[in-house]
């Protein structure tokens, strides 16, 4: 017999609560992905948000000053080892603020990516005992960490400000403009790739491993410790092909008026993030029916 799932549906209209009933369904389809009950969940998203964002460093000695210290001491090294010692080019941005860009955007995106990764694996004693939408959890982690990114953003906004009360001449672009926008883009690569990984993990357990490889790997492959420019013609070509080169060049472009980027590149970055995205939820619906099993 095929395998069945009850679905309780809203009561009807009327007051009786006899009257309420239960429909038995066929399993879902690919594209069935209830977004509409995850909107319903939203209250749930709060709660997980604010879990995950005070958790991530209680019973810490600096608490959230970590979200100032990590990203300032990170833009340091980099600067040391990557424009001092290694001599790279920064398109003729201050060193330190060049670096800071690609480290405060990458750490948000790198965070993402890690955390919904792991949402089966580190939350299966939770799914066990109570069902709600399972997106939540990595949605929530999504959210959560824009909170994170906020903060180490607002630092960036000062040490820009501190830059140019110094006399340090700064070209921001209108691109600024298209933050928010840039932002979605990075959300939905990490959102869709994490849950493409969390899926594949409940029968591959060691992927969790190559994650965290990955994204250091990933690192080096996409324009975050230098400039697109930098890059040999011969092999410019190849970094072109890295859908996330147009988004951290983009933020380059607008708040420090460094960097090669055009709308079409954007343009064709949010569309391989769509795809991404939908091909991850796609995954993600139908390995939660049963991820229980091999957990």
């Amino acid at each position: 017999m095929s395998s069945l799932r009850a679905t309780l549906d809203s009561a009807s209209s009327s007051s009786d609560p006899a009257t309420a009933l239960t429909i038995i369904r066929p399993s879902r389809s690919w594209f069935d992905w209830r977004l509409k009950q995850l909107w319903r969940y939203r209250d749930l998203i709060s709660l997980f948000v604010w879990r995950d964002f005070v958790s991530i460093y209680k019973q810490t000695i600096l608490g959230p000053a970590w979200h100032v210290i990590r990203p300032l001491i990170t833009t340091v090294i980099f600067t040391v080892v990557f424009n001092r010692l290694a001599g790279l080019s920064t398109d003729g941005a201050p060193p330190f603020l060049f670096y800071m860009v690609g480290n405060v955007v990458w750490a948000y995106f790198a965070n993402c990516l890690d955390n919904t990764s792991k949402t089966f694996v580190a939350n299966s004693s939770l799914l066990g005992k109570v069902y709600f939408h399972r997106l939540v959890i990595p949605v929530s982690m999504v959210i959560s960490n824009l909170i994170a990114f906020g903060i180490q953003f607002g630092i960036l906004l000062v040490v820009m400000v501190i830059y140019v009360l110094s006399g340090v001449s700064l070209h921001p672009t209108p691109l600024v403009l298209l933050t928010p926008l840039l932002l979605v883009i990075l959300a939905g690569y990490a959102l869709g790739g994490g849950i493409i990984v969390c899926a594949l993990t409940t029968r591959y357990r060691d992927l969790s491993h190559l994650i965290t490889f990955g994204v250091q790997l990933l690192m080096y492959l996409t324009p975050v410790i230098y400039p697109l420019s930098a890059v040999p013609l011969r092999y410019r070509w190849a970094a072109k092909l890295n859908p996330l080169s147009p988004v951290f060049e983009g933020f380059r472009v607008g708040f420090l008026g460094v960097g090669t980027v055009t709308l079409e590149q954007l343009a064709w970055s949010f569309v391989i993030m769509a795809a991404v995205l939908s091909a991850g939820t796609m995954l993600f619906t139908r390995v939660e029916r049963t991820f229980m099993d091999t957990v």
